[in-house]
């Protein structure tokens, strides 16, 4: 199957938000498709002395939007999932066509936007807050959660609509507007999925700029992390932005939820059944061309099991169907731009330097019919231990395949890398797979037994710790970090007794 020309992809694009109903406005800022490495947009951008309006006029939406009752919030909510789902190829075809993405997994991206509306919905009538005894007599404590305020979203160009949809249904559950900053690679994308927001928000009668994006450089995502009026700023991306961005919020007193990096692996042990563990590392691996921040870059193996471990995914990665991502079969898409291909190809160098080898993969394929994209065999390289370049994230389809001997050494190779995000173990054993979901076992915010470390759902709270940055969002019980809290105590005694026994008697 050739590679799509540049006017069939600026058709398919054109055709996709005709039916969103969204004209992309004309400009000089020049976006390309990672398909075939040609333009496929441009755009004019906004400024950083735009945000301090866009944000005023998000704290006016928000006076009006806190007090809307929860659950009228969510049925807001629940109109917009219905719009995705109406929307939902065109939505896919615009994130293959900006991201690289095969067929099934853009789709499983507007997927995941349907089901954390569907998630929201469910929260905004169940909003708890607690109710405590008080050790007086007469009085009542409790706390109560109110709307946030301003949230502003700067996300990534691998995920470019379900993150933005984590935060922002949960946070217009909570009452809080949200100003959306998202990647420079995938303006369409962001431009119909807030379109399909809209027009829930117009149909509902809500506040226009309770949604609002801003397609911009890295100064105007500098200016929202630095706008006082933003209470909230959720950031996905790199461990370096996020050493940027959390100082210079925390320098305000705002608060931030930091989605970062993984250096994600599985650990597969003697009793592991390997016909499932070649399954789940090949797809958390190789999926989305490696750039999932989920992906799988370490298979931390039994000595037992390695070699053959080794002979299996070699065979698998040498079978995997690379090319047009919205073809039929295609399984690896292109990477984003020659960015990621140099990245890749220069910690292969640098892990054969530190004594690996390459088992197989790491080329470049397609060259010659689409010369200005990168697409590669994903790699696997076996090495002895786990070397510098190893503890390091690649954002490529780059894995390292190492042996161990004893389970508490899997356990601490896991956990000497300095991100902490998604984890696996592949075993038959359960008290290896107790151990490793226990205090004693990984230290990930993700810790999965037999099955891989990417596509979580959106029930769990999704995040991790260490350099990973500790941000927790979509499901479980990520909506406190979109509202405050507030103490309360009522005295309904007619008396004044004070706590503690102390007495203050005038």
């Amino acid at each position: 199957m050739p590679i799509p020309s540049r006017d069939e992809l600026t058709a398919l694009a054109h055709d996709a938000l005709g039916r969103l109903g969204v004209t992309a406005p004309s400009g000089d800022h020049s976006q390309s498709s990672p398909v075939n490495g040609e333009v496929l947009s441009s755009l004019p951008y906004a400024d950083a002395a735009s945000v301090d309006d866009v944000v005023q006029r998000s704290q006016d939406a928000f006076r009006q939007w806190r007090k809307v009752p929860a659950p009228a919030r969510g049925a807001l909510v629940k109109r917009w999932a219905e719009l995705l789902a109406e929307h939902k190829e065109d939505l896919a075809t615009l994130v293959s066509l900006e991201v690289g993405k095969i067929t099934s997994e853009a789709r499983g991206e507007i997927q995941e936007m349907i089901d954390i509306c569907d998630f929201a919905v469910g929260l905004s009538r169940q909003l708890y807050g607690r109710t405590m005894p008080s050790e007086r007599p007469g009085h009542r404590l409790m706390e109560t959660w109110h709307p946030l305020g301003v949230v502003g979203v700067i996300s990534a160009f691998n995920f470019p609509a379900a993150v933005w949809s984590w935060n922002t249904a949960v946070a217009l559950v909570c009452g809080d507007p949200v100003v959306w900053k998202p990647s420079e690679l995938t303006p369409l994308t962001s431009l119909a999925c807030a379109a399909t927001l809209q027009q829930a928000l117009e149909e509902q009668g809500a506040p226009a700029d309770v949604s609002q994006v801003l397609i911009g450089g890295a100064d105007v995502g500098e200016a929202l992390v630095d706008h006082p009026g933003v209470a909230l700023l959720s950031a996905t991306g790199s461990t370096r932005m996020g050493r940027a961005v959390g100082p210079r919020v925390a320098g305000r007193f705002g608060r931030t939820l930091l989605e970062l990096g993984g250096n994600n692996a599985a650990v597969v042990t003697g009793s592991a059944d390997l016909d499932l563990t070649m399954r789940g590392i090949v797809f958390s691996a190789a999926g989305t061309a490696g750039q999932r921040c989920t992906t799988m870059r370490r298979v931390i193996a039994h000595r037992s099991v390695v070699d053959e471990l080794s002979d299996r995914l070699a065979g698998a990665y040498e079978r995997l169907p690379i090319g047009d991502p919205m073809a039929d079969g295609t399984l690896v898409g292109p990477l984003i731009r020659r960015a990621a291909y140099d990245g890749m190809q220069g910690a292969i160098a640098r892990a054969t330097e530190e004594g690996g080898k390459v088992v197989t993969g790491g080329g470049r394929v397609l060259e010659d019919e689409a010369p200005d994209a990168f697409y590669v065999q994903p790699a696997i390289v076996r090495i002895e231990t786990q070397s510098p370049v190893v503890a390091q994230e690649t954002f490529a389809p780059l894995l390292y395949l190492l042996p161990y001997d004893d389970f508490e050494e899997a356990v601490a190779l896991n956990n000497a890398v300095p991100h902490g995000l998604s984890s696996s173990v592949f075993t038959s054993d359960q008290a290896e797979a107790e151990l490793f979901l226990s205090d004693e076992g990984s230290d990930c915010g993700i810790v999965n037994v037999n099955i891989g470390t990417s596509g979580a759902e959106i029930g769990g709270a999704f995040g991790g710790e260490k350099e990973t940055g500790g941000g927790r969002e979509s499901g479980s019980d990520a909506w406190r970090a979109y509202m405050r809290r507030a103490t309360n105590t009522v005295n309904f005694s007619g008396e004044l007794p004070l706590a503690q026994g102390v007495d203050f008697t005038v």
